[in-house]
């Protein structure tokens, strides 16, 4: 018998006293544990922040009025001369400076966007246990390869978004959605335990959050 005979065995046997009209949606999972140990309001904002530092990156917050002011001044500082923008990023939003927008439409080619200095999206949600950032393909989001190949991604947060821990993200996620998790630039320390930025992705992560 074969490991997978074996294992879809196991479940068979595990499903033998479930009546055949169950449905999953009949049980009741308990969801008794604890949601979130970040605590809430602005705890959840200054967590947030506290741990996406601890992956070198940065977080800034920002009132809307300022908005544009600071995604100007970032890709200033960084030195953007090429920036990505995928589809559905608010046109308010958008600074101007002295750099390129490249849409993705026609759909960018690799080469194209590996010579991109830099991507500025939104994300579905943050995530303040962790520091993680979470997009969904979304509007302002793109496809996956939009901010996992420019070396430098700054991403713009509403507050509203970020949630306290790993449990309030999956309620609000959608899992048929295409989910990318992000905890800081993307880095290795698989050689020697020597740390590697820019690897799989972005060496560089800049977030803003909106405030209000």
């Amino acid at each position: 018998m074969s490991s997978r005979e074996t294992m879809l065995g196991r479940i068979r046997a595990a499903l033998a006293d479930v009546p055949p009209e169950e449905r999953p949606e009949d049980v009741q999972v308990p969801r008794d544990y604890r949601r979130s140990h970040a605590g809430t309001g602005a705890d959840v904002l200054d967590r947030f922040a506290e741990r996406v530092a601890d992956y070198r990156a940065t977080v800034r917050l920002v009132a809307e009025a300022g908005l544009t002011a600071a995604l100007g001044a970032a890709l200033t500082e960084r030195g953007v001369r090429q920036l990505v923008v995928p589809e559905g990023f608010r046109a308010g939003w958008l600074p101007t400076g002295p750099f390129t927008v490249l849409a993705d439409d026609p759909q960018l080619t690799v080469s194209q966007l590996d010579a991109a200095d830099a991507v500025l999206s939104t994300a579905a949600l943050g995530i303040a246990e962790t520091g993680t950032l979470v997009l969904d393909a979304g509007p302002g989001q793109g496809r996956r390869a939009l901010t996992l190949l420019p070396d430098y991604h700054l991403c713009v947060l509403r507050a509203d978004q970020v949630v306290g821990d790993l449990p309030e993200a999956l309620e609000r996620l959608d899992p048929r959605r295409p989910l990318t998790f992000i905890s800081g630039p993307s880095a290795t320390s698989d050689i020697e335990l020597d740390r590697v930025e820019g690897v799989h992705g972005p060496r560089t992560l800049d977030v803003v959050i909106v405030t209000e």
